[in-house]
């Protein structure tokens, strides 16, 4: 690749050279560049939709589209086998890509820019990422929910000591303790889908938050980049800026409290002080001079990855707060702060689909003596039935507990729907699948397909 100026700036209108120049470019860019990099291929994506555009409302010709069309899809096969660089003394992808491009079909890739700015595409570009790490995401939390319900199917008669305050409380079952979590994906599933409605909007066209007087056409590059509505009014889509980034950190957040919670029960079930589950002997970790351990550090590390996730969107508005209206380049350290979170959810996620399947469950543990007096609210229902006020019978069963005359029955049967005997998983399966047709993916992904062909 052509090795590119200092002076390689597409808002400078002279060169500088000064020391000074360096300096602040050193500043100003920081780590941004090595994020950008994950932004590459859906800013060429914006530009060749963009460019397209431009052609149909007759701002550029259709020669100049096709030179343009063609080395974009060059670029873009560069960046999805991960070979394109950004030059160092470049400033950003956007400069980078339109540099390029210049460089390899001259005029018409000056062109490019033409009714757009940097802010209207920095927020396409955001959108866009978004939008596919919400489709990978959702994509690896129903391989973990499957697995969490095939869990459940096939241990749902596996007794399971339920715990309040971390005191025995009443009987539960794996089935129904591995279908919790995955009801719970449900509702982060929700939470995804209401960020993927903000991030489902065509910011395009907006320029620098005040529009443009050329004859842009906003939603033939809303159709051409497959998104389901246009950001409407310009100056709002500068307000999104931040905005859109917390709420896809909120859905995140929400996802990592599932997985960190399910983490730390695991963690728990495996101690020999619980002795619920266990793993093989590779999938934990020794200690430098206790021969006897296996400890259990991948759920330890989903659980400290999730925290840290948990975290990411009052991050974001300690950073965004009280900004005035329009771009500030404050937000440029938004992708600092949300790009390495998406990263790490996604290596939670794969982890865990890996792990679950080995999980072995311990089938024998309700002859634990501990657990002798966990049927007692069954016990108490007993006498209710027969006629006994609650009350009544709370204090009976009680008595003979403190007189050490409980002889409790080690059996009961539960017919209502989410209850350990009537799980109800094919509902929880059903539900999933409605909300993951609900993202319509297939319409973006095909979009994006046409705009390459």
């Amino acid at each position: 690749m052509k090795k590119l100026k200092a002076e390689n700036k597409l808002w400078q209108s002279k060169n500088l050279k000064s020391d000074s120049e360096t300096r602040v470019l050193k500043f100003t860019t920081a780590n941004d560049k090595i994020y950008d990099l994950l932004l590459v291929p859906f800013d060429i994506l914006g530009s060749i939709a963009h460019a397209k555009m431009l052609c149909d409302v007759g701002l550029l010709s259709k020669n100049e589209f096709k030179k343009i069309h063609l080395e974009l899809k060059k670029l873009y096969k560069l960046a999805s086998t991960n070979k394109f660089k950004i030059d160092k003394n470049v400033e950003d992808v956007h400069s980078a890509v339109e540099i390029i491009l210049t460089s390899k079909i001259g005029e018409a890739g000056k062109k490019l820019h033409t009714g757009r700015s940097r802010n209207d595409q920095a927020l396409l570009d955001i959108c866009l990422y978004l939008r596919s790490e919400t489709k990978n995401i959702v994509a690896l939390s129903q391989i973990l929910f499957n697995q969490l319900i095939a869990l459940s199917e096939k241990n749902k008669n596996v007794f399971l000591p339920g715990y309040t305050h971390l005191q025995v409380a009443m009987p539960s079952s794996f089935g129904l303790w591995f279908a919790s979590f995955a009801e719970s994906l449900i509702d982060d599933l929700n939470l995804f889908h209401a960020a993927y409605y903000s991030i489902d909007k065509n910011p395009l066209g907006s320029a620098a938050g005040f529009g443009s007087s050329f004859p842009i056409s906003r939603e033939k590059t809303t159709n051409y980049l497959g998104f389901s509505q246009i950001r409407v009014n310009s100056a709002n889509a500068q307000l999104s800026r931040g905005k859109i980034e917390k709420t896809f950190a909120v859905a995140l957040s929400g996802l990592a409290f599932t997985l960190s919670k399910f983490s730390m029960d695991v963690t728990l079930y495996l101690s020999q002080n619980f002795g619920f589950l266990s793993l093989p002997n590779d999938l934990t970790t020794g200690s430098s001079i206790m021969p006897h351990k296996k400890n259990p550090d991948l759920f330890e590390l989903v659980r400290a990855k999730c925290n840290r996730v948990i975290a990411t969107p009052n991050e974001l508005s300690l950073l965004i707060n009280n900004l005035p209206s329009g771009y500030h380049r404050d937000f440029q350290l938004s992708k600092e702060i949300i790009f390495p979170a998406i990263s790490s959810m996604k290596e939670v996620l794969d982890i865990l689909n890996f792990v679950l399947p080995k999980l072995i469950v311990n089938k024998n543990i309700s002859s634990d003596e501990r657990y002798k007096y966990i049927y007692s609210v069954e016990a108490i229902n007993e006498l209710v039935k027969d006629g006994i006020s609650f009350r009544d019978a709370y204090r009976l069963v009680a008595d003979k507990i403190s007189s050490g005359g409980f002889l409790p029955k080690t059996k009961s049967k539960q017919t209502h729907i989410g209850s350990v005997d009537n799980l109800s998983n094919h509902l929880l399966v059903n539900e999933f699948k409605n909300k993951i047709k609900q993202f319509n993916f297939d319409r973006a992904e095909n979009a994006l397909k046409k705009l390459l062909g």
